[in-house]
């Protein structure tokens, strides 16, 4: 990276971190919280499985480490995606005696922030998408996949990946399921302005759905109505040739859309969003603040970039 790219990247930087109006400046001095204040925020890869990356700063503050910074002990998260870079440091500043050493050579590091971490862990979704595609869908982009697969919580696959110039009038509405289980804080309602009456239901999800207008009636396009296919597919799909597979995904994927970062982003968080975040409930301020958020230049700007010292003397 060449000194005026560098340049760049630090005025960015100070704009997520001093941009930020639920981030503080006490402990979180890297805006890690930036991303890590969403709950839902899941990593999928090959090798570690599902890793739930949310943070809850409140539960945070008040746990045993909650007064240190994150750099503090996540001592190798130099650059942003820190995919794979989750070794934590324990004893280069705390923890420096000869029975906390030895201590630390058999901690199970893997039970650190789970009282701090908030997602969903199972959902019955009647959908033809789940029958094949997991919870958390996306695994592929180190740079994106947890923050994609946030949106979990409060959209259906079709709300981002339909083709939408296959239809005519589209719009966007809120849809509710009573199914869901949680781990930690359940979150059902966080997202959904309009629901004061369901802010005590625990297994209460809502999430923006499309639907089509034709002759003035709302249609769903979230498909349901290939699930028993989609099923049928599964349980014969070993004894397909490829060539019948692949006609089975053309099949399922017709109105389907797969997108680049870039393009999803600015398709709702922008002044041209495809949704109207005030007709969905929002407030004014929540509005400009999904409009202009500031991960998206976050993920689709940058590939790599690593994180000046900009606190630290």
């Amino acid at each position: 990276m060449c000194k005026f790219d560098f340049f760049l990247v630090s005025l960015f930087v100070i704009f997520m971190v001093l941009g930020s109006h639920t981030v503080s400046f006490a402990r979180d001095e890297g805006g890690c919280l930036t991303c890590h204040q969403y709950p839902g925020l899941v990593r999928l890869d090959k090798n570690s499985g599902q890793k739930i990356l949310h943070i809850d700063e409140a539960k945070y503050t008040r746990s045993p480490h909650g007064k240190l910074t994150c750099e503090q002990c996540h001592t190798t998260i130099s650059k942003i995606p820190h995919t794979g870079e989750t070794k934590v440091e324990c004893n280069s500043q705390c923890h420096l005696t000869k029975k906390d050493k030895h201590m630390l050579k058999t901690y199970d590091y893997s039970i650190l922030h789970k009282k701090e971490q908030s997602y969903i862990r199972k959902m019955k979704d009647p959908t033809s998408c789940r029958v094949c595609h997991p919870l958390y869908p996306h695994g592929e982009d180190e740079h994106v996949r947890a923050l994609l697969n946030m949106h979990t919580g409060f959209m259906y696959c079709e709300a981002c990946h339909i083709k939408r110039d296959m239809f005519g009038t589209l719009t966007y509405d809120w849809s509710s399921s009573d199914d869901v289980d949680f781990v930690g804080d359940y979150y059902g309602t966080r997202f959904y302005p309009q629901a004061a009456d369901t802010n005590k239901l625990e297994h209460y999800l809502a999430r923006i759905t499309v639907l089509n207008l034709v002759n003035g009636e709302k249609i769903s396009r979230i498909n349901t109505w290939d699930t028993r296919r989609a099923k049928e597919y599964q349980q014969k799909e070993s004894f397909l040739s490829l060539a019948e597979k692949k006609d089975q995904m053309v099949y399922f994927h017709k109105d389907i859309a797969k997108k680049g970062i870039s393009v999803a982003c600015e398709e709702c968080h922008s002044e041209n969003s495809i949704l109207d975040f005030k007709e969905l409930g929002f407030s004014e301020l929540k509005s400009r603040e999904l409009i202009n958020i500031n991960l998206k230049g976050l993920v689709s700007k940058y590939e790599t970039f690593f994180l000046p010292q900009m606190f630290h003397p």
